[in-house]
């Protein structure tokens, strides 16, 4: 049976900046998240939403930018981002196969909302991250339907759930059950007080490789788990497959060219964990602020002040500390999984009844 704890009062706070009172991305003001999960035998997957605002995204859109850590990924509108700088859709995560079905839920979304898309209006450019769940669910069955983007995208709100539900369900991260994390950090910049978010989908790396909190965890348990050395080195050996999606959010005023720059930070969180972002890994990052919307149809576009590139290093420093928190409260949060085949996924927590010690942490009762 799994370990009920709760994820943001146990796991290990990275770093000395603040989170926000929510921990999660949700915590930048405006930004909602969804879930819709599958739960149904050899079927264990699912479709999580982002929603950057409450308005309609086409007509009000946010800047954004995405950095391509390893392209090893069957992702859908990145090309328009990088050109454009603009997210014009919710962002929606889910198993590689899906990727289509959510494509095709937002461009209906939109039409519904904006008949003159595609017709008076240009076309709408749909925003679909994915990793492949495929060895806990039968990623062939197709699963994933445009209704359960509608579903997702309805539960959207700012209680945002972490571990293994919606895109996160079946996903698996450094051998151990994977999924949907959260995190967020607050940073003064020039006598401000800005917040930065994360939401990663993890479904990547090996367990000898796994760092938690700069313990070398992974290679005690492996080395725990090992009879003989060679079988150590053989685990060691496995190549890192896998991928994980990390989107960041923040409410300081940047344009596109600065959010491109946000977004590579997250690399930086991503390395601390120990992923060396290996051939067969899917490492993309995307960053959106919330602090101003570019108009779908103006001939002027009004932009806020921008904070300086000169000051952004708490800004990169949050955005770090915060995709490493989200990838620790995706392996803390996520439950055991048994899926196709009667492939199994135990947590961190069974996997490791003495986890608190291992850490120095406090007893976590």
């Amino acid at each position: 049976m799994s370990t009920s704890l709760n994820a943001r009062e146990a796991a290990p706070h990275i770093g000395t900046l603040a989170s926000g009172p929510l921990g999660t991305i949700a915590d930048v003001d405006g930004v909602t998240v969804g879930h819709c999960t599958i739960d149904q035998g050899a079927l264990q997957t699912g479709v999580t939403v982002i929603r950057p605002h409450r308005d309609d995204p086409f007509v009000h859109k946010v800047p954004a930018a995405v950095s391509v850590i390893n392209g090893f990924g069957k992702s859908i509108g990145l090309v328009q981002v990088e050109e454009l700088g603009t997210l014009e859709t919710p962002i929606a995560l889910t198993n590689t196969f899906g990727v289509g079905a959510m494509a095709q839920a937002q461009i209906r979304a939109a039409i519904s909302a904006n008949p003159q898309i595609g017709r008076e209006w240009s076309t709408v450019n749909p925003l679909v991250f994915e990793c492949n769940d495929g060895y806990l669910n039968d990623i062939q069955a197709l699963a994933v339907t445009e209704q359960h983007f509608v579903d997702a995208f309805d539960a959207a709100n700012a209680h945002v759930v972490s571990g293994s539900v919606g895109a996160g369900r079946g996903m698996s991260c450094f051998d151990l059950k994977g999924g949907i994390g959260n995190a967020s950090r607050v940073v003064r910049v020039t006598g401000r007080d800005y917040t930065v978010g994360a939401l990663v989908l993890a479904n990547f790396g090996r367990l000898p490789m796994l760092t938690l909190d700069g313990a070398p965890l992974g290679r005690v348990l492996t080395e725990r788990a090992a009879k003989q050395a060679a079988a150590a080195s053989e685990a060691s050996a496995k190549p890192e497959q896998g991928s994980i999606i990390m989107i960041v959010a923040t409410d300081a005023p940047l344009d596109s060219r600065q959010l491109k720059r946000l977004s590579l930070r997250a690399a930086a969180g991503l390395a601390r964990t120990g992923s060396v972002y290996g051939h067969g890994s899917g490492d993309l990052a995307l960053a959106f602020s919330t602090a101003y919307s570019v108009p779908h149809d103006a001939d002027t576009i009004t932009l806020p002040p921008l904070v300086a590139d000169a000051r952004l290093d708490p800004l990169f420093r949050a955005c770090a500390d915060s995709v490493e928190q989200a990838i620790i409260d995706a392996l803390w949060s996520a439950t055991p999984v048994t899926g196709r085949d009667g492939h199994q996924r135990l947590s961190l927590h069974d996997s490791v009844p003495d986890l608190a010690q291992l850490l120095k942490l406090k007893p976590i009762h």
